[in-house]
């Protein structure tokens, strides 16, 4: 199972990519200690996240080399609490050249369902200079936020 490097956040949560192709995507996530909420199951955040991701990619795999998406918005749906190892998968309804409508849904071990979502997300090429002067200045200077360069 590969993961989804480039996103250092979903990264460190875990998700592990299962599926990227045609319009659809699969990812997983195994629950740890600290995704947990204080009632002991997933934490509504981690469901949104692992959803966001879900749709994202899915609207990814269509797009070509160059191109990432941004969520737009994204409304969630919870069922039940999200326990064990959360599966998420996402597809996409709708496609324009710029923007993708996608859904998505979250289910536990057991096959539960635990949440569902419709996002939209926009197409566009990704900054690949900027996000490396970014993280260059993070680095250089510990004080430096990310935002607009004087430069």
């Amino acid at each position: 199972m590969a993961t989804i490097l480039e996103s250092p956040f979903i990264d460190a949560l875990g998700v592990q990519l299962i599926k990227a192709v045609d319009g659809e995507s699969e990812v997983r996530m195994p629950l740890q200690e600290s995704h947990m909420n204080t009632w002991g199951i997933a934490h509504g955040g981690v469901t949104m996240t692992l959803l966001d991701a879900a749709l994202a990619i899915a609207a990814r795999s269509v797009a070509g080399d160059g191109v990432g998406v941004v969520t737009v918005e994204m409304k969630v749906n919870f069922m039940q609490p999200g326990r064990g190892e959360l599966s998420g998968f996402g597809r996409i309804l709708h496609r324009s050249t710029t923007m993708a409508y996608c859904e998505g849904e979250i289910r536990d071990s057991e096959g539960h369902f635990v949440a569902k979502a419709l996002g939209t997300f926009k197409y566009m090429k990704r900054l690949a200079v900027g996000r490396d002067i970014v993280r260059q200045k993070l680095r250089s200077d510990p004080a430096a936020t990310p935002g607009p360069s004087d430069a």
